[in-house]
This record gives structure tokens, sequence and C-alpha cells, in this order.
């Protein structure tokens, strides 16, 4: 079996090309080149075709073999995904109830500039985020071929799960928006609707069936126009959980569990349209409802990241502080590479090495705390604002120490 080869390709908002005719410029691109870097922006002014450098904002390829950095085109099947960003912020639906305003959902549409190169900055374990979008592809294609689903049974339904703080509902928003990107056959846009769900189920969580009704109602507005790929994000569905423990306890009002039970049967009604998708998340894993549980397709446990991760992610930070001035440049040598040469120490690679050696003293930290690390650095243990990699190195290693030490168990 062949590996495909996606290709994204930006599109400039005020480009007046085709998307055809982008596609068969960066076909000519591809054709001119051996090998391609994978995972990795191609910016304007690196094409060889000048009409990409005006028209394009970037490229970037990918491939199921994650662990590779470039990979040879002979053999490959490429398929090509031309889009443009969405400008526009965020718009917060509101609803009333007794004279104030809920915010109830946040609604995007997508591809969305505020989610640009997202899902290119979350790392974890190999296969994790390859296995969610393939899962996506055969579910939209399921439906688009009208498979049985009294047969073949699935729901559309993905529950990310695991410790705070490990990017799940990053994961979320950026698995939309990809999915929007690779969909481009079957959709023209795709709108994602994040719920709010301590809203939803505050003060007037005895009351909010109707605000829950009320919501999908507007959300089934948006699934009538079957060229939108419509992403429902829930986040900490865990609250449900709670929510119905209370009723059953009986610290809640007998009728809340109707707000528990209209939501269950919303979602239950979303899995009929060929065009939706629903995200949860869960920092609870054991808090979970049972009954939404059966009604996810795909339980991805998402962990703290492996020494793998832990350096891709900080790579970029080090990266992104070279591109602003903060670090000397200097190459950051690929994992897989270090690995080809069996970690030997030499010019080329101590000082990714030593980057290396901070991973793995850096395990057991949550990717939001790992990203903080880099300013950490800089802001305590840094008196200039320009320095060294070496020196960097050094100040982010007593950082950690620093987190180790100031850390809340």
């Amino acid at each position: 079996m062949h590996d495909i080869l996606h290709v994204e390709v930006c599109q400039n908002t005020d480009s007046m090309l085709s998307p055809t005719e982008i596609e068969e410029l960066v076909a000519a691109e591809l054709n001119s080149v051996d090998e391609v870097t994978l995972n990795k922006f191609m910016m304007p002014g690196s094409f060889k075709f000048q009409s990409l450098n005006t028209h394009i904002q970037s490229i970037i390829c990918s491939c199921a073999q994650e662990d590779k950095s470039r990979i040879k085109l002979r053999g490959l099947t490429t398929k090509i995904h031309v889009y443009r960003l969405n400008e526009e912020e965020a718009a917060i639906e509101s609803m009333n109830k007794d004279g104030e305003s809920i915010s109830a959902a946040t609604h995007w549409i997508l591809p969305s500039a505020e989610f640009y190169d997202l899902w290119e900055n979350l790392f974890y374990e190999q296969g994790v985020k390859e296995n969610l979008l393939n899962f996506i592809e055969t579910a939209m294609l399921y439906s688009e071929r009208k498979v049985n689903p009294h047969i073949i049974s699935w729901n559309k339904v993905i529950l990310l799960h695991g410790p705070p703080g490990t990017g799940k509902t990053s994961l979320c928003k950026a698995l939309a928006q990809k999915v929007t990107i690779r969909l481009k056959n079957y959709f023209n846009r795709g709108e994602l609707v994040e719920i709010n769900s301590h809203s939803l189920f505050s003060k007037w969580f005895s009351e909010s069936g109707k605000l829950v009704q009320n919501l999908f109602n507007e959300i089934k507005n948006l699934l009538q126009d079957p060229k939108a790929l419509v992403c429902i994000l829930i986040d900490e569905i865990e609250s449900l959980a709670h929510a119905r423990k209370a009723c059953i306890n009986g610290t809640e009002p007998s009728d809340s569990i109707r707000v528990v039970n209209a939501l269950l049967t919303q979602l239950d009604n979303m899995k009929h349209y060929p065009n939706v998708l629903i995200l949860t998340t869960s920092n609870l894993t054991e808090a979970i409802d049972l009954a939404f549980v059966d009604r996810a397709d795909i339980k991805q446990y998402i962990s703290f990241p492996n020494e793998q991760a832990i350096y891709k992610i900080y790579s970029s930070c080090i990266k992104e502080l070279m591109r602003t001035g903060f670090i000397e440049l200097e190459e950051i040598q690929d994992l897989s590479y270090l690995k080809m040469l069996g970690y030997e120490e030499n010019s080329e690679t101590k000082h990714s090495l030593k980057l290396f050696e901070l991973c793995r003293e850096s395990r057991d930290f949550s990717g939001r705390i790992l990203r903080k690390i880099p300013f950490l650095a800089q802001a305590l243990f840094l008196p200039t604002k320009h320095c060294t990699l070496l020196k960097f190195l050094r100040a982010m290693h007593l950082a950690i120490q620093n987190q180790k030490e100031s850390s809340i168990d």
C-alpha cells in the first residue's frame, strides 16, 4: 500500500486564482523536486514558480510516517488540499434567561486564522493524531456512501480524556480545522461550535432544558447546509456525570436529570446528520457518565508528553525564540538524526543532546507547563535579552528545577 502525501496549501485571501489553478501550480512545483520536507511550513520565496510566491501563504506536507523529516516523492499518491483562512473572530452565541444574558456557545467559521498552525504545534505519542484523522475521514466516507447504521454502528463521537494541561481542547479545535481542510471535496467550510456547559449547567440547571433545546435547534439550522461540516465541542463532559450523580443522590432538583437526558438525546439525534462531528474532552476519566461513554466511537487517552514529544515541544519553542532574536541562530537536530548517530556527541550534536537531557528532566510535566519553561528561563534566569543556545539551555535547566521545587501536590 502506497503512502498518501497530503499537501495542504494555504492560499492568500486576496488571491484571484481559482483553487484548480493553485493546485496545478503546486503539482508542477512538486514535479520539479525529488523529495519534500514533512511537517514544516514552506513559505513564499522558496518556490520555483513565482506565481506560488505571490498567491500562497504557506504549504505543508504530511503523511502517516510521522517519524520522518523528509520523504521521496517517487511512488507516493499525492492529495493537494487548497484552502483560505477565515479572518473573522469567533462569535459568542448568547441566550436570555430571566433578563440575564448567558454565554451558551462560541462559534468559529473554519478554516480559521485563529487555529492556523495549531495542529502542527501539538505533539503526542506517535499515531495519536493520525488515528483521529483516519477515524473522522472513515466516518464521513460511511455517511457519504449511506452505510446502514443499523448494521454497522458509528456515532461520529470522539472522547479525549486524560489529566489537565495535556492539550485535549486544543487538539479538538485543531482536529476540526484539519478535517475541514482535508475534506474540502465534501464540504466548502467548517463550523465549530464550542458549547459552554458551565453556563448551561449553572444556577438555572433545573430549568435549563429549554436552553439546551434552543441551543441545539440553532446547531440544527447550521446542519441544514449539507456543504457545511459542523463540529460540536463539549469540554469537560464529566460535568454531565456529576449532574446526573447529584440528581440520583437527591442534592439537585429531581427534574434536573431531564436536562442531562435531554442533552444525551440531542447528541443521539445529531448522529443522523451526515455532516456533523462531536468532539468531547474529560479531565476525570472515572467520572464520565457511562451513558455517554457508550456513545463514543473513539476513546483516546491523552497522557503527559513522552521524551520524544517533549523534545519536539522544546525544539519548537527554541526555534521561535531564535526567529524573534532572543537566541542566536544555531541548528537543532531532529531526534531521528540523533538516533541514527547513536546519540553520539560531537560539535554538531552536543547542544541537541543537552536539550534531550532536559527532556528527561521534564518527564511528568504537562504540555501546558512545558511551554512555560522557556518563558520562565528567560524571565528568571537570563539577565540579557539575547544569548547563545548553550546559555539558554542552562537557564532552562534552572527553570525546570524551579518548577519541580515550586509545584503543588
